[in-house]
């Protein structure tokens, strides 16, 4: 999916290597949350609250070793900073109901979903063949939260939709972004007053064990952070298609983190589900891509 046109196999590597990394981070994720949570290590309030304070130590202490960004002015922005934060709450608060691959999936599918939506409402019309995509990544996400056996819990589904919503609207701020270190650092500072708050509500519910903190530091400083940082790298030399397709691995490294650190096992359902869900996307991303192209053309 990268380019090819690149007069060096160096730059090609860097961006194959940013690519990987950053998408094993996002992936990442998802085990470290579930794990701490699934295991009784720390509760959601408190996993969030030292993800996103780690980060934004992380982010922070990466500028001061940093002389351009130091002098850079863009600071990003509260929209960005409350979205970041309710991203991350909805998702730690899904994690106590779903499994790793079930999250994951539930979440990178709406992330894709409403960037489409955004996309239409913005004038760009949905073409046949995308049409087609999203009517099938509707049935696999109506098929996977149908009741049953082996149905997710319906909060747990809200909650993870919610957290892709806010990633959606996260990810199109960053798109706008010209310094990602330094718009990245603060709305990770941006976080911290509703961080605040949100210990002082679950204050008398908090657990942590000393496990649990490193699972929740591991997760803000290093596979978010750092995996950010990364991911913005990648896409200097990724499209606009091929970063949307790309992240569609998301849950299939994220399920098999499950199976070798969870000890998950993938339901039917959830098998059936994802290739109705992310090849519907793919669908909609390839088709978009096809139609763009013949327009350039035209």
């Amino acid at each position: 999916m990268i380019s090819l046109t690149q007069s060096s196999s160096t730059p090609l590597l860097k961006t194959i290597s940013y690519t990987l990394l950053a998408l094993i981070a996002f992936a990442a994720n998802s085990v470290l949350c579930r794990y701490a949570l699934e295991h009784n290590a720390i509760d959601a309030s408190t996993f969030t609250s030292l993800r996103l304070a780690s980060g934004a130590l992380v982010l922070f202490f990466m500028i001061s070793l940093h002389r351009q960004a130091r002098s850079e002015r863009s600071k990003g922005s509260w929209l960005a900073g409350f979205m970041l934060f309710t991203y991350a709450c909805s998702f730690s608060f899904a994690y106590n109901l779903l499994g790793a691959a079930m999250g994951a999936l539930i979440l990178f599918g709406a992330v894709q979903i409403s960037m489409i939506g955004f996309s239409s409402l913005s004038g760009n019309r949905l073409h046949l063949i995308e049409w087609f995509g999203v009517i099938f990544a509707s049935i696999g996400f109506i098929y996977l939260v149908l009741p049953g056996l082996s149905a997710p819990p319906f909060l747990g589904v809200i909650l993870m939709v919610l957290s892709g919503f806010a990633w959606a609207i996260y990810s199109l701020k960053g798109q706008q972004s010209s310094q990602a270190l330094m718009d990245t650092a603060y709305n990770f500072l941006r976080t911290l007053p509703f961080v605040l708050l949100l210990t002082l509500l679950t204050f008398e519910t908090a657990h942590f064990s000393y496990q649990g903190i490193l699972l929740a530091v591991a997760s803000g400083g290093i596979t978010s952070a750092l995996g950010y940082i990364l991911w913005y790298r990648a896409l200097r030399n990724l499209s606009s298609t091929q970063a949307a397709v790309v992240q569609l691995l998301v849950p299939v490294i994220t399920a098999l983190g499950g199976i070798l650190f969870l000890s998950e096992v993938p339901s039917t359902r959830l098998v059936i589900a994802s290739i109705l869900i992310l090849g519907g996307i793919l669908c909609v991303i390839l088709g978009r891509y096809y139609f763009l192209t013949l327009r350039l053309r035209a």
